[in-house]
């Protein structure tokens, strides 16, 4: 096999990349046999032998078949997935240390000398472009391309121990020049890596590309704030999306989960800081994680699709930065959400519950609003609340620091803020009504207000007044400050027997109120006697009996109104009794 030393005919250049243009003289120092022509972009290159040994005229298809037509009859056939190539031994064995060993062993064995290959990179048209290079044919390098070429180039053994200026030595140092001179090169990079990820982690492209990126972005931090502001909801925010267009992630988020991981890895390492890492991995949730439709696990594909978002999950809390306000709370319940219909690892789901758990107590109730995006239902996903708190119970067992009053207030806010929603289903809203235990308010009037607005007619008109009542007993007549009582009694929207109840109670209060009247002038009655027998005088004497009997008249008027109180309260209790009859009655005859 003959070679003739040659200069590259052209130089990859790129302004600004000193180290990269560095790298191309070197090439040319080190591969005086090869050839390579840029093109008008200075992302493209055009790679070819100086000299090959054969070349061939023409290439011509044939449905599956492909063949490199020369002056020699064709003496060698490589079947590559479903096409077959015909090719000659000479040039594809002389720059192919895998195939002139293939070929060797077929002929050593007297097996057939048809060569099969199931698992090249790239495919088809990745072996195309090798072969006709190997033929002298000029092939074009571009970003889309030049990792598969590059991985195939290592899986066929095409080094420069064969010859110099090999496809694989040619191929790095265009791979290498890109991932340093062109952002979104890299990208395009990373993409094309999808079908050959084992390849391309274990020949280092992945994380070249990703330190490339983490390079970049680490070194520009102008527009940290507006990194910030990305949040899980940020398709329903106009604001949020400017704010973030054209910053650093996102492009990263477009990359595939696994491709993604190694972006973040490289950040980290560059130090990165963990609220920029915490806000590009809720980008990415926002954009692949947001809006996921769960279809019935039978068709295979759906079940593949169930498993990648099952890893996706898996993957992303993982790789949450565990500083103190990195990852907000929103994205934490979002994630907490997909891993519980996902059926995530029991001990990836805890550590995630306590994380959420020890935030509560510093946050606002609209942190805790999780959108649904399923047709028909509620716009914010209560049952997940129910969950943190749940879990939020079992920690203030085992903390007795914990401010579970500080929850009470958190959760009839966030009450008030899903209470008008037309689609929260009655048995959602008392889920949460009743997730506290009694002490963990001191005042039950915003949960008052936040059932009033449930109970509203036009928001709910189908609540069954068994409903009704379910809801309201979580509030006590107590715990009701004296205008929240004075409004209960008057709301027509409050169960009748809830209504009744606080009358009941407040005549109680107000009997107790009279009877404690009553005791205090029985006590100045006989302080007035007292003074009448200490009183020295006849005007004395006549002052005392004029206060006595003064007295006496008041007392037969609180006993009389007392009387009338008892009397009320037994109509009513005799009322309550009717409604309940009828309301069984009816009941049964339905």
């Amino acid at each position: 096999m003959d070679s003739v030393s040659t200069k590259l005919q052209a130089k990859f250049q790129a302004p600004g990349y000193e180290k990269a243009a560095m790298d191309s003289r070197t090439l040319q120092r080190k591969n005086p046999t090869s050839g390579s022509l840029c093109g008008r972009n200075q992302n493209r290159c055009v790679v070819y032998l100086a000299n090959p040994c054969m070349v061939a005229e023409s290439v011509d298809r044939r449905g599956q078949s492909w063949f490199f037509r020369t002056d020699v009859e064709s003496d060698m056939i490589v079947q590559v997935g479903e096409s077959i190539f015909h090719l000659h031994k000479i040039p594809m064995v002389s720059r192919s240390a895998c195939l002139n060993r293939l070929v060797f062993e077929r002929k050593r064995s007297h097996l057939s000398p048809n060569i099969q290959i199931d698992s090249l990179p790239g495919g088809t048209k990745i072996f195309e472009l090798v072969a006709k290079f190997c033929y002298g044919w000029k092939v074009d390098l571009t970003a889309k391309n030049i990792a598969p070429l590059y991985c195939a180039a290592h899986f066929l053994e095409m080094s420069d121990d064969l010859e110099e200026g090999n496809l694989v030595s040619q191929t790095e140092s265009f791979l290498n020049f890109l991932i340093l001179s062109s952002w979104k090169d890299t990208f395009r990079i990373f993409k094309s890596c999808e079908s050959i990820s084992l390849w391309a982690r274990e020949l280092h492209i992945l994380k070249r590309c990703s330190e490339a990126v983490a390079w970049r972005a680490c070194s520009n931090h102008k527009n940290e704030a507006e990194c910030l502001s990305a949040l899980p909801d940020r398709a329903n925010n106009r604001s949020s999306e400017n704010a973030v267009d054209g910053w650093w992630f996102e492009d990263v988020v477009f990359l595939r989960i696994d491709h993604f991981i190694e972006v973040i890895g490289s950040l980290r390492k560059k130090g990165m800081k963990p609220k920029l890492v915490g806000s590009c991995i809720a980008h990415w949730t926002a954009k692949w994680l947001s809006k996921i439709k769960f279809g019935v696990e039978t068709a295979n594909t759906e079940e593949m699709t169930l498993q990648l978002q099952k890893v996706n999950v898996e993957s992303l809390i993982r790789i949450l930065p565990v500083e103190e306000g990195s990852v907000s709370i929103k994205v934490l319940l979002h994630l907490l959400k997909i891993g519980l219909v996902m059926k995530i690892g029991p001990e990836l789901l805890n550590n995630l519950e306590e994380r959420i758990v020890s935030l509560l107590e510093n946050i606002c109730a609209k942190d805790l609003l999780v959108k649904n995006y399923k047709p028909g239902a509620a716009a914010y996903d209560v049952a997940i609340v129910a969950k943190v708190l749940e879990s939020y119970l079992l920690f203030v067992s085992s903390e007795p620091s914990s401010r579970i009053s500080v929850i009470g207030r958190l959760l009839d806010e966030y009450l008030t803020l899903v209470a008008r929603d037309e689609n929260l289903p009655p048995q959602s809203f008392q889920l949460l009504v009743e997730a506290l235990p009694r002490n963990a308010r001191y005042c039950d009037d915003n949960l008052y207000r936040a059932i009033d607005m449930y109970l509203k007619r036009q928001a709910h008109p189908g609540v069954t007044e068994e409903e009704r009542c379910s809801m309201c007993r979580g509030m006590e007549y107590q715990k009701l400050s004296q205008e929240a009582r004075k409004h209960a009694m008057k709301n027509d929207r409050l169960p009748v027997n809830i209504i009744t109840r606080f009358i009941l109670l407040e005549q109680v209060d107000m009997t107790r109120s009279i009877t404690a009247a009553g005791s205090k002038y029985q006590r100045t009655k006989s302080q007035a006697i007292i003074r009448i027998g200490k009183g020295a005088g006849k005007g004395g004497m006549m002052g005392g009996q004029k206060e006595i009997k003064t007295m006496k008249q008041d007392v037969e008027r609180i006993k009389v109104q007392i009387s009338d109180l008892q009397q009320h309260r037994v109509d009513l209790q005799r009322q309550v009794r009717r409604q309940k009859f009828g309301f069984v009655r009816s009941s049964l005859m339905c």
